[in-house]
Order: C-alpha cells, then sequence, then structure tokens
C-alpha cells in the first residue's frame, strides 16, 4: 500500500465479480423470471471483439440487450462471450469486464456505472448528463428501448479522491 487504499478499483473489481456471478448463472440457468439486461462496453477496450461493421456503427460505445434471444454465453474470469441477433443476422461478442461501462436490470431497478479515471475527473469538473448512459445504442432487431430513468444507477468513482 504506497498511498493508502485504493476503494474505487477494489469496488470496481466485487462489482464486475458481481456481474460475473450474474451472467455465470444465466449461462447456466437461463435468464429468470422477467429479467433482462441492457450492458454498454466500450468498443475499443482491448480484448472486445465485435464484427468490423458493428465497430463501425459503434465506434466509442455500445450497448447490448440480453433478453429474449441470446446464444452460447460463455462467461470466464476475465469477461463474457455471447451470440445475439442484428437484423436477424447472428454475431458473435467478446467483452472484457474491465471494458463495461453499464450493466442494468430494469426489471428489479439495479444498474451500476463503471467509469475510467479520466471520466471521473471530468466528471468531478462538469454536471453529469440527465441522460442515462445505457440509452446510447442498442442492436437493430430488438424491441427493447434501454430504460432512461426506470433504474438507479451506481456510480462507484464518486467515492475516489
Amino acid at each position: 500500500m504506497a498511498d493508502g487504499i485504493d476503494y474505487g478499483r477494489l469496488m470496481h473489481g466485487a462489482m464486475r465479480g458481481l456481474i460475473r456471478d450474474v451472467l455465470s448463472d444465466v449461462a447456466e440457468e437461463g435468464l429468470p423470471g422477467e429479467h433482462h439486461f441492457f450492458i454498454t462496453f466500450d468498443t475499443q477496450h482491448p480484448g472486445v471483439d465485435i464484427a468490423p461493421w458493428l465497430r463501425e456503427r459503434y465506434p466509442d460505445e455500445m450497448t447490448i440487450v440480453m433478453q429474449h434471444w441470446f446464444d452460447a454465453l460463455e462467461v470466464d474470469d476475465e469477461g463474457f462471450a455471447v451470440t445475439l441477433s442484428f437484423g436477424n443476422q447472428p454475431e458473435r461478442l467478446v467483452v472484457p469486464f474491465d471494458a463495461l461501462r453499464t450493466f442494468v436490470d430494469p426489471s428489479v431497478e439495479f444498474g451500476l456505472r463503471f467509469e475510467s479515471p479520466e471520466a471521473a475527473d471530468d466528471a468531478a469538473e462538469a454536471p453529469e448528463p440527465a441522460e442515462d448512459a445505457a440509452a446510447e445504442a442498442a442492436p437493430e432487431g430488438d424491441d427493447a428501448e434501454p430504460p432512461r430513468k426506470d433504474a438507479d444507477v451506481v456510480s462507484l468513482d464518486r467515492f475516489r479522491k
């Protein structure tokens, strides 16, 4: 411990572990009840593997919806891979947990927001936007619209110094 305890980093690790556990359960058992997820991630993050046309369409971030149809969900300690349908075209996506920006389950009003240290510095200087980050982009062919107000999103970076 050089300068102190980095609680922000520790909390991000714990919350990514929570998401890993949730997705692992879904991979084994399927989505229970009305649960569904809006997952926003940084498309430029190292380790993100998506089709070139998706990266072109979503050059910075992308929100995927895991609800009615998804296939071959695989989860490990580093991230997850899933096949989703984009306009009736199945595409495989690989997403490291470190690339996550938001994870929202609107069925139970649960949400997490992960910010980079740069974004946390910017947030300290400017007010937060009114709209939820999960509303940026959803895959074509999915009727679900990301919630703008239903879920409470927790930003752990507010507690960093």
